[in-house]
Formats: structure tokens, sequence, C-alpha cells
């Protein structure tokens, strides 16, 4: 179908293929016909991008909203999702479309329903929430993610992050999965995290309390800032509907998925 096509091109189906687990058998045979998983994908992706219910989902995909659900869930144990981002993220560094020169890392909040990893959140008035980190490339492309509450300091997250980060494939040469530089606001001003930063052989710029002005950081991390639009193009993300933790975490890696995809079609 032509929406099916539209929402999996076939780029992103010949990655897919490569991490999706193989369709349980039945030994004694019979059951219903199992919907194809390029279909499937397709209604997952439109649940993330629109925004809809999982029982508002369109009959032209094929698979019904409980279906596609069932094996999202399938899907995100078996950790396809992240599996699917590191395979874009490869075929972009194989191309040299990654720039590890000068990354940045920084965080946005949202609005949850329900579910674990949640908190009050200190910039809306104390209702509970959940916070989203992520390090991008110099171009805004996410490199690791991360979800927790939304009251947990963003400090806290920075190497959590920059250890999630994967070894990826470069143009030439082995795998890399360190930046060269990153970029931070007044969140990651402690010695602590510098120095381990410094330990890894990454240079820091990270603003400081009371010293400088978050806006002369505004020409480099812009990017980042860009990036989180980005994913606010992924409508399931505007607020947090998922009791789980780990689907919340698995339409995060989605949407990075396809931000990241985008570049390999251009």
């Amino acid at each position: 179908m032509v929406i099916v096509e539209r929402l999996v091109p076939d780029g992103l189906w010949e990655l897919f293929q490569r991490v999706v687990p193989p369709a349980p058998t039945r030994p004694q045979g019979g059951g219903r016909r199992r919907h194809g998983d390029r279909e499937v994908l397709a209604a997952i992706i439109f649940v993330a991008t629109s925004g809809c219910t999982w029982r508002q989902l369109p009959p032209v995909f094929g698979p019904s909203g409980p279906t596609a659900h069932r094996r999202f869930t399938e899907w995100s144990a078996a950790r396809v999702w992240a599996k699917l981002h590191r395979l874009v993220l490869d075929e972009l560094g194989s191309r040299g479309e990654l720039d590890w020169s000068r990354c940045a890392i920084d965080s946005v909040n949202m609005r949850a329903l329900k579910g674990d990893l949640t908190g009050p959140n200190p910039v809306d008035r104390g209702k509970k929430g959940s916070k989203i980190h992520l390090i991008t490339e110099r171009t805004g492309l996410p490199l690791s993610i991360g979800i927790s509450g939304a009251n947990l300091h963003d400090s806290q997250a920075l190497k959590p992050l920059v250890r999630g980060i994967p070894p990826i494939r470069s143009r030439r040469g082995p795998r890399r999965r360190r930046p060269a530089k990153l970029h931070g606001d007044k969140s990651y001003d402690y010695d602590d995290l510098r120095r381990w930063l410094r330990k890894r052989g990454i240079r820091h710029r990270i603003a400081r309390k009371g010293i400088e002005s978050s806006t002369r950081l505004g020409r480099h991390r812009w990017t980042i800032e860009r990036t989180m639009s980005w994913l606010a193009g992924c409508r399931r993300l505007h607020r947090r509907y998922e009791r789980k933790a780990e689907h919340f975490l698995a339409f995060t890696a989605l949407a990075c998925t396809l931000i990241c995809h985008r570049r390999l079609t251009k």
C-alpha cells in the first residue's frame, strides 16, 4: 500500500529486517494469519508521529490497534528500537555523515499521566512528568538517549549518556564512541563531571554558574535545541501516555531513528 511504503521506505525496511526477531511458530499449526511486519511497523510509526491512541488506528493499515500494540510490546522487549537506531547511525557513520568534533547534551520535560520513572516537575508546579536526555553530534543527530523522572537533575544523566553512546562505524578507521568535545549548559557545571570527561579524553565546554552567560554557548548548542523540536514532530512524545518506562523509551528511540534516517535519504 502507498501509505505503508511512505511511512516505511525501502531503505528503512531493509535495516529493520536485520533486527526484527523471527515470527513465532505454532507447532500444532492453525491460528490466525499473522500480519506482515512492514504493515505493523507502519502502523506503529503512524501512532508515534500522529499521537493517536492504539484504538484510533485507521483500518487502512491492516492490523488492528491491539494487534499493533502487542507487536510493539514484543519488539520493545527484544530491544528492536535501540538496535534499529544503532544500525541507522552505523550507516551514517560509514558515509561520513556524523561529525564528532563538537557534541551537545541537554534534556526536555513533558507531563506524564502515569507510570514508573516519573516525578514532580520543578518547572511545572510540581506536576508529574518525565524527562528525555540526549547527546547529539555537531549537526544535531541524536547519538545517545535516556529517560528519567522530571525531578532528576540533568547532571546525573551525563555519565550514563556518555557511556550509552554505542561504538559507531566510521568511514575510515575503527568504530568511534567518544566525542572530541562536549557542550553543556549550567546544569552540568560540576568539577567532578569535568574531571570525568577529561579522564576519557573528552574536552568540555560547560557554562559556569555566576560567571558565564548560557547565551554564549548558543551558537553551538542551538543544534540540540533544534533536535528537541524534531522530537516534538513525534506527537506521541508531547505527553507521556505509556505506563511502562520501556515503552516510552521505545517511542523515543523510534523518533530518533526517524530523525537519523531522514539524513540518510537526503
